[in-house]
């Protein structure tokens, strides 16, 4: 069985996970508060994560530089993996031990463009923040900003820093929305070259589409005037 990551060792910066740039403890100190515990904390960076950092899943880069959690703060957008990354990231900066999750995942969040893109239903890679709170590691995934969750008809999905959170299994209709079905375990930072030779299989026109850059496929603007074609809203 693989040695997952021990608390002490999620404290430190790593490749992507950089979490001593400047602007990742700028974003740590305005958000938080000495004076609340590691779980407050972590919450409200989740929250902020979550909704200030737009879901934009073309910002896909091709260069492991592009994944830096301060590139993605810098940006505003993100998508799962690097949103995930840069949660990990605010929350090293705040002293709290944290790592990364990918998963396999089936996921109805997509629209008519992104399917024939992909083509395919599976989300390999699918990113999620583990973080060490009360002596324990508890999963939070911080990919979809609210008012996206809120177009799709999905809940949006909350932390409480007490139970893992990953997704609802199904939507507000009860329509079965996202399942796991592959674990890819949890890492110290991202494991680039074996993310990047999955998305080649299994991606080869997205992956290959981007020339490095993430925003460059399409902006968050795009994206959301996608969303709001599918969704019936223009």
């Amino acid at each position: 069985m693989k040695t997952l990551p021990a608390p002490g060792a999620c404290l430190l910066p790593s490749q992507c996970i950089d979490s001593e740039h400047p602007d990742i403890v700028a974003f740590v100190e305005a958000i938080t508060d000495p004076g609340l515990s590691d779980l407050e904390n972590a919450v409200a960076l989740y929250y902020r994560v979550r909704d200030d950092i737009r879901y934009n899943p073309y910002a896909l880069g091709t260069h492991v530089e592009d994944y830096l959690a301060s590139t993605t703060l810098h940006a505003g957008e993100g998508w799962c993996v690097t949103k995930a990354l840069l949660l990990a990231a605010v929350c090293r900066a705040a002293g709290i031990p944290a790592r990364v999750g990918f998963a396999d995942v089936v996921n109805h969040l997509s629209t008519e463009r992104l399917r024939a893109v992909m083509k395919t239903e599976v989300f390999y890679f699918h990113g999620y923040t583990s973080i060490y709170l009360n002596d324990s590691w508890v999963k939070a995934t911080p990919a979809f900003n609210v008012e996206l969750c809120e177009k799709f008809g999905l809940y949006p999905l909350e932390f409480d820093g007490l139970q893992d959170s990953l997704y609802h299994p199904f939507d507000v209709a009860g329509n079965k929305h996202m399942e796991y079905i592959n674990d890819r375990g949890e890492h110290l930072d991202l494991p680039f070259d074996e993310m990047a030779a999955v998305f080649r299989l299994h991606y080869p026109t997205m992956f290959q589409q981007t020339s490095g850059r993430p925003g460059e496929v399409t902006d968050s603007a795009d994206w959301e005037a996608e969303v709001n074609r599918e969704v019936g809203l223009s």
